[in-house]
């Protein structure tokens, strides 16, 4: 499969993943956001935090396809000025933990809590044995850096455009898709 990587941008795999997992990312957020306009026991409110649980998980199966494809594909190269090039490689390690990370705690969670772990019509196994305790620590581990994780990815955006309309660089444009011409 071609994946159109170019030194000047991105290639369309690498972008298609970085807006597809942007995406992902949007939708478990709202998930559990949204889940607390429903009654608790309710049925949607049920349904939001499973579609949570499982959209969580998605992302954590796709970032390793992610990583993948980004070692396999050409990137355009860094910026030139070394903080910013520095800042830029920080952001990514941090989004990568951010992205493997969270879904695993979420995991562990569920695991913990004695729950079950649903996907998609299957159910994971426990990673762990039922442990109230450490469930709790876990969900609040996984609240709090799920609250870092909004700051992560606004800086994240907040540094495209800085790019895009203060430096008036190709940054964000190399992660657009292509328009038709």
């Amino acid at each position: 499969m071609a994946t159109n990587a170019r030194t000047d941008r991105y290639g369309t795999l690498s972008i298609a993943m970085h807006w597809l997992m942007l995406a992902l990312l949007v939708a478990v957020y709202a998930c559990i956001e949204l889940r607390g306009i429903y009654p608790k026991g309710s049925a949607a409110r049920d349904a939001m935090k499973t579609w949570h649980f499982m959209l969580g998980l998605s992302v954590f199966g796709l970032v390793f396809v992610r990583m993948a494809i980004r070692l396999a594909t050409p990137s355009p190269p860094p910026p030139a000025i070394a903080w910013q090039r520095l800042a830029a490689s920080i952001m990514h390690v941090l989004l990568y933990a951010f992205l493997v990370l969270m879904p695993l705690l979420g995991w562990l969670a569920l695991s913990a809590g004695g729950k079950p772990i649903p996907f998609f019509g299957l159910q994971l196994p426990a990673l762990v044995a039922p442990d109230k305790a450490f469930a709790h620590s876990v969900e609040e581990v996984h609240e709090t850096i799920g609250t870092i994780g909004y700051w992560l990815v606004g800086l994240h955006a907040a540094a495209a455009l800085y790019h895009h309309y203060l430096l008036r660089d190709d940054t964000l444009l190399r992660m657009l898709p292509r328009r038709a011409r």
